[in-house]
């Protein structure tokens, strides 16, 4: 039998089409080596198609997980290749899956005849390369490599069934966007994964990886302030100040010392309580109480935004965001005004809190989309 089309394969083909013809001429007039091949609309729309009946088929249990690559066996570097090519086919694809889960593996898409197969697998991809991963069931995200060496992957558009959210690559340029939320887009941002303002992302990307949800305060070095918003003592205080993390972002530090540490301290956010940090990245304790500060009010509203197209900023209240850890981090940035508060949910939802002088209130940005 005939399986059923994903009708929002079909859909939203010719705007990602669009979206990398566009990217990939712009970096052409700029730079022309090591760039993508383009795939057609029909192309894009059967790849999306093939993935969505796959994510939510099972192989003794297993629910697969698989990125796919839109490239030559030639562009590719030094590929694994089959011998024979497979079928662009979700049993196939569900069979193969378990082998090219880790982080950093496609399986490479070619015309390879008159249909797209999968010739083999890769970790080399050129710039602007079109990638689709299968994050859950039903959960697709389409992305691209940002174009450094280093650097991360920028969403382009998450697929959750029949709702299709396009990552809004001019989120940036609102006013009073924060260096986090624009590092996490990637469109625009001029800093390579490497930066501090990124050390940040990569503790947002491994917060919520680890599923438990948690809670990390980042409030300025010299100041103690915050400490009004804490309810003393706090359970798990490091005295002196962890400062490793801090040292391996100045240094010249191997990509997986700085991995590992990152992991580590966001692990810490899964325990009760919040996690803090200071701006220079020394941790200072986790399992940590907020508690309103003396004087402040409580925080009644905070304006919502997410970066996806089409979506309108609104003013809810902190409850309904999520449970006390969102209430609370929003209560935290409202009285420590020059701190930030980032909140992983266990159902996969990402705030971050943020004060705005503009408005006077508090901002929490829902960016989940941009971590997947």
């Amino acid at each position: 039998m005939k399986r059923e089309a994903y009708a929002a394969a079909r859909s939203v083909s010719p705007l990602v089409h669009a979206y990398f013809a566009r990217r990939i001429e712009k970096a052409r007039r700029l730079t022309p080596e090591n760039l993508a091949s383009l795939p057609s609309a029909e192309a894009i729309e059967a790849m999306i198609d093939a993935a969505f009946w796959a994510s939510l088929r099972r192989e003794e249990g297993y629910q697969p997980k698989i990125s796919f690559a839109f490239l030559s066996p030639e562009e590719a570097g030094q590929p694994l290749l089959f011998e024979r090519s497979m079928a662009l086919a979700p049993a196939a694809l569900t069979r193969v899956a378990r082998a090219v889960e880790r982080p950093g593996i496609h399986l490479g898409v070619w015309n390879g005849g008159e249909d797209l197969s999968v010739w083999g697998a890769t970790r080399t991809i050129p710039r602007y390369c079109f990638v689709l991963e299968v994050a859950a069931p039903g959960l697709l995200v389409v992305k691209h490599h940002s174009g450094d060496e280093a650097g991360k992957f920028v969403n382009v558009v998450l697929l959750e069934g029949d709702l299709i959210k396009l990552v809004d690559e001019h989120a940036s340029e609102t006013p009073e966007c924060p260096e986090l939320l624009t590092s996490l887009l990637g469109f625009q941002s001029s800093t390579s994964w490497a930066d501090s303002v990124n050390v940040l992302v990569r503790l947002a990307l491994s917060m919520r990886e680890h599923g438990h949800g948690g809670c990390l305060l980042v409030v300025p070095a010299e100041s103690e302030a915050w400490r009004e918003s804490i309810v003393a003592p706090v359970a798990y205080a490091v005295s002196p100040p962890f400062s490793k993390l801090a040292q391996l972002n100045h240094e010249d530090a191997s990509p997986d010392e700085l991995g590992r540490t990152i992991e580590w301290v966001a692990g810490l956010t899964a325990v009760d309580g919040a996690t803090i940090i200071n701006d220079k990245y020394e941790l200072l304790g986790f399992g940590a109480k907020i508690a309103r500060r003396p004087g402040f009010e409580q925080v009644e509203r905070v304006t919502l935004t997410e970066p996806i197209k089409g979506h309108v900023a609104a003013r809810v209240h902190p409850d309904e965001l999520g449970g006390t850890r969102h209430l609370s981090a929003a209560q935290f940035v409202h009285d420590q005004r020059d701190a930030i508060a980032l909140v992983a949910s266990q159902d996969g939802h990402f705030t971050i809190f943020e004060w705005s002088p503009c408005e006077s209130m508090v901002r929490g940005h829902r960016v989940e989309a941009l971590l997947l």
